[in-house]
């Protein structure tokens, strides 16, 4: 992404009612060149730019026909994979309410749910998938071991799905928190494609302790 130098850096006056963490969100987000490119590009999120470079990187929608993106609000993620496969078979999935992305099948619902994987495996019509998109991550409570513990239940919640539906061949990307995959889960990772590699976009905020596993040529 190239964008221009920015000159002074916003700053956000204290209000009585603003808490002190939300004004340095709020002047992250202003100062943060990615959100400006974002709104430039059209692009509902920053986390855009993480997929392309990853997609760039991996290859990951080269030949891809059936997309499925996990935790998909604010739908940045499916904006770049409608994108760069304006043909494919695209659909989303998360708990949270967000604006419809033109040409991509939205499912409102828990990945954990039965009854939302029976809608997704109903939508899907019996189509094999060629890459599972993840960015998931659950609400971090501070403690670390139980924010890696949560994030890790959702990469296998991603990987349980993969196994179940991905084409011979296909990828698949889930985030992590620094330290990387659990030993177990990548072993399992390894045990079933080709190629697994940990990543971290350069879009990644550098203060940010999230990075990405990105598997690749599932064995089938």
């Amino acid at each position: 992404m190239t964008h221009k130098a920015i000159s002074d850096k916003v700053k956000i006056k204290s209000k009585k009612k603003r808490t002190h963490s939300s004004r340095v969100w709020l002047e992250r987000q202003l100062n943060d060149p990615y959100v400006r490119q974002a709104q430039a590009d059209g692009y509902r999120s920053r986390a855009a730019y993480k997929i392309k470079e990853m997609a760039e990187k991996f290859k990951l929608f080269h030949g891809a026909h059936v997309i499925v993106d996990l935790g998909a609000a604010p739908g940045g993620w499916l904006q770049v994979a409608k994108e760069l496969k304006p043909k494919a078979f695209v659909v989303g999935v998360d708990l949270q309410e967000y604006e419809d992305v033109s040409g991509t099948i939205k499912i409102i619902g828990d990945v954990t749910d039965e009854k939302t994987l029976a809608v997704l495996h109903e939508k899907l019509e019996g189509k094999k998938v060629d890459v599972v998109l993840s960015d998931m991550a659950a609400s971090a409570c501070g403690i670390a071991s139980i924010d890696h513990d949560r994030i890790m239940a959702l990469l296998e919640i991603t990987l349980k799905f993969g196994l179940e539906h991905l084409n011979k061949g296909g990828s698949l990307v889930g985030k992590v928190l620094r330290g990387g995959t659990e030993d177990k889960l990548l072993k399992l990772l390894k045990l079933h494609f080709k190629n697994v590699k940990h990543f971290k976009p350069e879009s990644s905020r550098k203060d940010s302790a999230e990075m990405y596993v990105v598997a690749t040529g599932y064995k089938g």
